[in-house]
């Protein structure tokens, strides 16, 4: 990855605000869509067939990650960050204006191929502009993109709907995507590249010349289980096995979500500090293995007293190792493998992700929460020695 300083400070940080909000705008459409369920059963919609709608954005993402990511490589992110938040703004418009249910899936998932597109491409703007010193700093605040988005459709999507209805509801991820579109079409500049000729490049493959980009992957997808158990069964153990209040719940989660985008930015800022990415990818995987044994242990015991810091503790631990690993992947897999290694490295962790609440909710039912909490924790476990070793950095 070439370093460059020919550009202003102040265009880089610009850059990395379009890139936050872009792939806000994504998060928004992926990860809101299910908040559209009460709108949509209102409508006499049957809950199996509403869940199946609000899902196909995430299908679409999912399935089309690695696919952007080439074209990233290909054609580069000013052009990927415009043509992907457009289709998403199209089919957004398209799917508030149709009434056939099986349309609207249709666009909704094209709605999903577009999100996707803002995930490896925001990602190789900010690695491809920010110097290495200040480059796990920038990503930490570009993963700040999805919590946000999040809390976005949460507090508007239900609202919106509710008073105004679905189609209604279903413009505000499609109004932030043309919005991303005319941002990103005059701020965004294509980080340069050196020279290379095709056959170059296909030999430039990170992929084979040894595993650590492959062993990243995995340390990610083992790194995100106990992310995501957090994040899926917090609520409901607060509430079942703590006793607290749904509200008195909820805030507690929202500040663990707060917490852990705190938590990214000041995994990016120690890396940059100790000019590594892995290190404190292996001490943040460490540090998992104990939160997570703790909370389960604390638990089986019923410590409440303990259990409820623990779960703080552990919340923001088991995000921070996001940023890490991708500014790693964007730094080692170089500037024309970048695009196509994050989008595998997106890939791995949404797959990942999207196993965890039918298996582990059957673990829990099976053998309650505490079997659930260590389980991830094993997966952690797993995870430190598959850390690989430092390499020079570029």
């Amino acid at each position: 990855m070439v370093a460059v300083t020919q550009l202003s400070t102040t265009r880089r940080w610009v850059m990395l605000a379009l890139g936050v909000f872009a792939q806000a705008a994504s998060a928004v459409m992926s990860n809101g869509a299910p908040f559209l369920l009460p709108a949509l059963t209102e409508r006499g919609m049957p809950l199996a067939t509403a869940g199946l709608l609000v899902a196909m954005p995430m299908v679409g993402m999912v399935c089309t990650l690695i696919a952007w990511g080439y074209a990233v490589d290909r054609f580069g992110e000013r052009t990927v960050l415009i043509v992907g938040p457009l289709l998403m703004f199209g089919a957004g418009v398209a799917a508030a204006a149709t009434t056939n249910y099986l349309v609207l899936g249709g666009l909704l998932l094209l709605a999903g191929i577009g999100a996707a597109s803002t995930n490896g491409a925001s990602g190789r703007v900010i690695a491809g502009w920010f110097p290495p010193d200040q480059r796990g700093l920038a990503m930490g605040i570009r993963q700040t993109a999805q919590p946000i988005g999040v809390g976005i459709a949460a507090l508007a999507i239900p609202a919106i709907a509710a008073a105004q209805g679905f189609s209604t509801a279903i413009l505000v991820p499609a109004l932030m995507a043309a919005a991303a579109v005319i941002g990103c079409a005059i701020g965004i500049i294509d980080p340069p590249r050196p020279e290379r000729t095709a056959t170059q490049v296909n030999s430039d493959n990170p992929y084979r010349s040894d595993t650590t980009l492959w062993r990243i992957h995995a340390v990610s997808v083992l790194l995100v289980i106990p992310q995501a158990t957090v994040w899926t069964f917090a609520l409901l153990w607060l509430n079942h096995a703590v006793g607290l209040a749904l509200a008195a719940a909820g805030v507690l989660v929202t500040v663990t979500q707060i917490l852990g985008a705190a938590g990214r930015i000041g995994a990016g800022i120690w890396s940059d500090r100790l000019g590594s990415r892995l290190r404190p990818l292996r001490t943040i995987a460490i540090a998992a293995v104990i939160s997570m044994a703790a909370l389960g242990f604390s638990a089986w015991l019923h410590w409440w007293w303990a259990a409820l810091p623990i779960l703080v503790i552990a919340s923001v631990i088991t995000v921070a190792d996001n940023g890490l690993s991708f500014t790693a992947v964007a730094e080692i897999a170089g500037p024309f493998w970048s695009g196509r290694g994050l989008g595998i490295q997106n890939t791995g962790q949404y797959l990942a992700t999207a196993t965890v609440a039918p298996v582990f909710g059957a673990l829990i039912t099976a053998w309650g929460f505490p079997a659930a909490y260590l389980a991830a924790a094993t997966c952690a476990i797993a995870a430190v020695p598959l850390v690989p070793r430092d390499r020079r950095r570029p």
